[in-house]
This record gives C-alpha cells, structure tokens and sequence, in this order.
C-alpha cells in the first residue's frame, strides 16, 4: 500500500477548494520525486487543473525550489506558481504547466523558433541575483569535480566492468582539470543546471516555455545551461545548428551585459563545458540503471559519449583521452549498450 500516496491525497484535500480532489499520476523524474494532476478550485474563479509534487523529505529537501521558485517568478520567469506548501512533510502545490514537453514537440521546422524562445528564457534567468534568504550555492572545484568522477565510477567501473589503470587514471585527472579550469574561468550567472528539452514545457497561448526542474540552481559558468540546451542529451542536432544557436547566444548575452566573449573565445567555453557536462550526464545514466533500476536512461549514453567523442577531437590538448575514449571506451559502450553516433555519422 502506498502510504505516502495516501497521506499526500488527504493533504490536497484539506487545501481549500480540492475536498474531492483525486491526484492522478503525471510522472516521475530521476530523482524521488513524483507528480500528480489534481482538480480544484482554491480561488473561486473555477475549477482548473494544478500539480501535486511529492518529494520525501529523507531524499529530497523542497526549501531550494520554492525559495528559487518564488525568487525567479518576482523577475518574470516562466517558473510555476507555488500555491501551496508543506516543506515538512515535502508536499507542494503547483501552477500547472501541462503536458507538452519541448522534446516531443521539436521539429527540423520549429526548432529555430523553439530554441528562440528557450535561449531568451535563458538569458533572463542568467540575470537574476542571489535572494537574501536563500543565495545560490558556487559551481565550485569540488562540485565540479564530483561530477565528473560519476563517470569512472559508475559508467566504466560499475556498468562496463572496466578495471582502470594508473596510466588512465591520471590521464582523466589531467583531462578533469583542464575542464575545470576552464569552467571557472568562465563569468558567471544564475545556473538553471539541468535546461533541457525535458524540463521546458510549451504552454497554450504564449510562445514562452514553462522552466521546471530548477531546484539544483548554481551560480556558475555562463555556457553551463546553453550547452545542456543545445547539446541535448535527449535530441542531438547537426553541428552547423549548434553553431548559429551558440552565436546567437553569443551575442544575446554580450548585449546582456554577462561576458565580453569572441566567437571563438565562447565556442571554446561550450565545447568544454559541454565535456564537463557529458561525463557528468553518462555517469549518472549509468547510475540511474544500477542503483535505483531506471534502465530507461541507458538508451541515452551512446549519445551523450558521442557529444564527448566530438569535443574531444577538436582539442589539440585532449588528444590522449580523445584516442583512449574512442580506442577502449566506445568499443565497449557498443558491445554492451549501443551504438555511439558521432557528428560524422
């Protein structure tokens, strides 16, 4: 029997306007979290539909999102109204933002616009300064580095079974750091940390899409979130479209005030930051499949290691790791996962 189920209707039910509310399972995400639709009326204007978050405060803690939530939505960002709350027992109700993910809508034909409209979201989160009550936490050396070591941990030691040796070790020392140094060389801004296609949702009657998933928000490098963006874990796009949306980017954000950035100079950021990222995403896919059973997600890898494959190849200084990653850790990935498409394929 689900308990916590159980108490979170009752919760709903005591909220004014939701006594016959019935949630209904939405989704869930990878993390303990879990959504459900209810149906209600809290201010007399008539019964509209809103979203139940259900997150066990022993896994996961609420006070970032709603003090993000709240802090975002005073500066006009598209983030969803929390309406109600319960931080203690880790119940929230929120604006709902439908069903509509920016993933399932993109097209060949509308991703310039889409992507438009995500890249402007962007650069007003980007503008955002800290709340007094919760400022957000540093992108910082170990943060960094923690997540770049959830790729040897879990997706070559545990998923692959590979025994690294010294020699690799060191040669991923020595590509982390060249990553992270870069990462904090970058200016900062407000860091959505996970802006992506399945956490912007496109909403009736505005061409601006709904942000979720914001409650792990930094502040960090400036390419952080256009990079998740436009190298997509999910959806990958041909290298030519990735350019001219990092340029427009580029220059979008130059005109914001956030970096004084060339062309090349930004290019050079992202393609960094967006190794950073990979290894952190193909560790965690990994991860996900071990530890809580989310093989979903191992569909995922062999294009999240191309996009590091890609990168890789256009870096003088990262060639040792670019002929290790494609001599030994592909070959793998391929006879144990799948495929790993690479720009030239």
């Amino acid at each position: 029997m689900d308990t916590r189920l159980t108490t979170l209707t009752q919760w709903v039910r005591d909220l004014p306007g939701f006594d016959q509310a019935t949630p209904r399972p939405v989704s869930g995400d990878a993390s303990f979290r879990r959504y459900f639709r209810v149906s209600g009326d809290p201010h007399g204007t008539g019964t509209r539909t809103y979203i139940v978050m259900d997150a066990p405060p022993e896994h996961e803690d609420c006070r970032p999102f709603v003090a993000i939530a709240h802090h975002w939505r005073s500066f006009g960002i598209a983030v969803p109204d929390v309406v109600h709350e319960d931080l203690a027992r880790g119940f929230l109700l929120l604006e709902d933002f439908g069903d509509q993910l920016m993933l399932s809508a993109l097209t060949a034909g509308n991703a310039d616009q889409l992507y438009g409209a995500a890249m402007d979201e962007l650069i007003r989160i980007q503008q955002v300064g800290d709340t007094t009550d919760y400022p957000l936490p540093a992108y910082d050396i170990a943060l960094l580095e923690r997540e770049m070591a959830l790729f040897p941990d879990w997706l070559l030691t545990a998923k692959l079974g590979l025994a690294l040796g010294n020699g690799e070790r060191a040669l991923l020392d020595t590509t982390f750091a060249f990553l992270r140094e870069s990462a904090l060389a970058q200016p900062e801004v407000a860091v959505h940390r996970d802006y992506h296609s399945r956490n912007l949702l496109i909403r009736p009657g505005t061409d601006r899409p709904g942000v979720i998933d914001f409650q792990d928000a930094v502040r960090g490098p400036v390419t952080y979130d256009l990079v998740s963006l436009l190298k997509d874990c999910y959806i990958r796009w041909p290298e030519e479209r990735i350019s001219q949306w990092t340029e427009h980017f580029r220059v979008l954000s130059a005109d914001a005030g956030l970096h004084k950035a060339d062309r090349e100079t930004f290019r050079q950021w992202l393609e960094l930051m967006g190794m950073q990222r990979h290894l952190k995403a193909a560790g965690i896919f990994a991860r996900l499949a071990i530890r809580d059973g989310k093989t979903g997600f191992l569909k995922d890898i062999p294009r999240t290691v191309g996009y590091l494959v890609d990168a890789s190849s256009r870096q003088a200084a990262l060639r040792h790791f670019h002929e290790w990653l494609t001599d030994t850790i592909v070959p793998a990935i391929e006879e144990q996962i799948g495929p790993v498409g690479t720009s030239g394929q």
